[in-house]
């Protein structure tokens, strides 16, 4: 018989956020300041991607459709759910910036490697061990 305790509550290693450079060009006292970031729970994440998932109908087949899922956006969404610091939702940072939401902010924060580098981080802390290609490939299937 299996000992259900170690699935109890209080047992899971205690989450915790992973610092993470995202950009050498912020920096406080001579060093690149550090983001932090954490991993969200399965049912963060399912609402996260049903709200990159539209149906689309399948061309000539009247009533039927297939669902596709808006990979950059739910990677983007992805990465405000998971950053703890800096804080992107923050009202006065994004009116600084002249963007209206976090995503629109952390585009405008990091250079296009720095996000790509970011949302490979966030995948990883959040259990995802495959490449972003292959993550693309997965989402379109």
């Amino acid at each position: 018989m299996s000992n259900f305790a170690v699935f109890m509550a209080g047992n899971p290693a205690k989450d915790e956020t992973t610092k993470f450079v995202a950009s050498k060009r912020y920096v406080e006292n001579g060093n690149p300041v550090e983001w932090e970031i954490k991993a969200i729970d399965s049912d963060l994440d399912e609402a996260i991607r049903k709200e990159c998932t539209r149906k689309v109908q399948i061309p000539g087949k009247r009533g039927q459709y297939n669902q596709e899922t808006d990979t950059d956006k739910y990677i983007g969404k992805l990465c405000v759910a998971c950053t703890v610091f800096p804080n992107l939702n923050d009202a006065e940072l994004q009116d600084f910036h002249g963007v209206k939401d976090g995503v629109s902010l952390l585009k405008k924060l990091l250079l296009p490697g720095e996000y790509t580098e970011y949302k490979a981080k966030v995948m990883e802390v959040n259990g995802y061990d495959m490449s972003m290609e292959d993550l693309v490939d997965e989402a379109k299937n």
